[in-house]
């Protein structure tokens, strides 16, 4: 696809008028895109697609001209690799939810609600409309806890931006280099929204989640095609979806959080991309003027917003958001990767055995300890996953989804010599993820690490065959050794699919 080559648009033009059946199959998230094809119902010029409206922002203006260009703009090699580490991963944690009650959901969802066989359900046999696909397939991504994130916003990127990437992607065909610039456009403009209004501390400001706020915005608009005025309308309409009470954090299932974290917004994100392409009109700077999103949204301080506009466009095109995401090398809760990090090390300077530990204290941030300390989910209970480290020496996705072993006489007499403490060294390094851990051994010795840098951070990165491993070892027991292997090979030359499409074979199960 040539610059402007499919992009189209009626808004603000007075243009394409739906019938009362289009606006019921759209509220019944069916909406049928492809009933308007390329160039059939649109009058506009390029020139008119890329135009600054009156009273649209230079901030506005930037933002809107770089997402549309986003599909024909070459990256950095580097940074190529970097998405496709992240696509592998945010799939193989949709393949690996699968099997956890959020995802199983999700699926029993879409395959009840039925819809147009448009787009991929990964890890199923359902093909259906690309708003109920993402919806699925961002459920599925954060079913559990083995997807990617973004420190400086307190998001999960991945969750929604590939599920909205590859259902709009699906729904127009585009291809794999396409779909990775997507990608990280997506990466590169809902963290920046996030971190306009302060990042992690914006949901302690206002008790919404940063993670519902962050992550509607741009993958499937630029999926979709879209010139610099509808990205802004994309905009508008993503702002409009935009929510997120923190209280997700109440729903000991997980489910309504992976709805929160991945669904609702990847969702969002199509919906509004679907609508505008379609010719829908709206707000052309939702960023500012009367009512706009910052003052609807961002967090006060004596009654003035404490919101930073110019964090929309700093350093874009720069700084590539997707090199700041940390992928975890373990398949558990944030918190836990530090400690099982030190003890891995541990291992390395000295063989022992888990009988041979007297005990482990564990410190980390405060707000961790409350997350992750005494839960009875296994793969989110730091007790109870160093136990299962002291014992096997690794954490496999099956060892830390194993339930019934938080009963194992054998695993609860060493989560017995666990200790955790909250530390207020680890919480002025918030929103790092780090930890103290000090191993004392039945003889004396003594062993501390203070991990500053966890493994899959942006300081210590994981190279291509960890990720892989770690791929392998979510997806082939799903999808089977054959299948995941023809997957990653796919997923890992990306740039040379002419159809994002080609993908749905290895996606799904037969």
């Amino acid at each position: 696809m040539g610059p402007g080559e499919g992009k189209h648009s009626l808004a603000g033009s007075g243009g394409a008028i739906f019938t009362r059946r289009n606006l019921l199959e759209l509220a019944g998230l069916a909406f049928a895109t492809t009933a308007i094809p390329p160039g059939v119902a649109v009058a506009e010029t390029a020139a008119d697609l890329n135009a600054t409206p009156q009273g649209a922002t230079p901030i506005m203006d930037t933002l809107s001209k770089y997402m549309s260009e986003a599909s024909e703009r070459a990256l950095p090699d580097e940074v190529v690799e970097k998405a496709k580490h992240h696509v592998l991963d945010s799939l193989a944690a949709m393949i690996s939810g699968s099997e956890i009650r959020p995802g199983r959901a999700a699926i029993e969802f879409v395959r009840a609600y039925g819809g147009r066989e448009v787009a991929t359900v990964v890890s199923s046999n359902i093909v259906c409309g690309p708003i109920e696909a993402a919806l699925a397939n961002g459920v599925l991504a954060h079913a559990d806890e083995t997807d990617d994130s973004h420190g400086p916003s307190r998001s999960h990127p991945g969750v929604s931006v590939v599920p909205a990437a590859l259902a709009a992607g699906e729904q127009f065909g585009i291809s794999g280099k396409h779909f990775l610039r997507a990608v990280m456009l997506g990466y590169d403009v809902g963290t920046r929204v996030t971190m306009s209004m302060g990042g992690p501390g914006y949901q302690v400001a206002t008790h919404r989640s940063t993670h519902g706020t962050v992550a509607a915005f741009a993958a499937a608009g630029s999926a979709a095609g879209l010139g610099a005025q509808q990205m802004r309308l994309l905009l508008d309409y993503s702002a409009q979806q935009t929510s997120g009470i923190a209280a997700w954090s109440r729903d000991a299932e997980h489910m309504e959080k992976a709805f929160l974290f991945g669904g609702k917004p990847a969702a969002g994100g199509v919906t509004a991309a679907m609508l505008v392409r379609s010719g829908w009109t709206g707000v052309d700077d939702i960023f500012s003027g009367p009512d706009n999103f910052f003052e609807a949204l961002a967090p006060r301080e004596n009654g003035a917003v404490k919101a930073d506009p110019t964090q929309l466009v700093d350093k874009l095109g720069e700084r590539y958001e997707i090199t700041r995401t940390n992928i975890k090398k373990w398949t558990v809760g944030s918190p836990i990767q530090a400690p099982l990090d030190a003890l891995v090390g541990f291992f390395q300077k000295r063989p022992f055995t888990a009988d041979e530990v007297r005990k482990v204290v564990v410190r980390i941030a405060s707000d961790e300890a409350n997350t992750v300390s005494n839960r009875d989910m296994p793969d989110i209970c730091v007790e109870h996953m160093v136990a299962v480290m002291l014992l096997d020496k690794t954490a496999t996705f099956r060892s830390a989804h194993d339930k019934a072993r938080m009963k194992d006489p054998a695993v609860l007499r060493q989560r017995a010599k666990v200790e955790v403490v909250a530390d207020s060294r680890i919480d002025a390094r918030r929103p790092r993820r780090e930890a103290i851990v000090e191993v004392t051994l039945n003889d004396g010795t003594q062993m501390s690490e203070w991990v500053r840098d966890v493994r899959g951070t942006a300081e210590n990165p994981m190279p291509r065959e960890e990720v892989v491993a770690k791929a392998r070892d979510l997806i082939a027991p799903v999808l089977g050794g054959a299948t995941c292997s023809a997957l990653i090979d796919k997923l890992l030359a990306l740039e040379t699919l002419k159809d994002i499409r080609e993908l749905r074979p290895v996606l799904q199960r037969s």
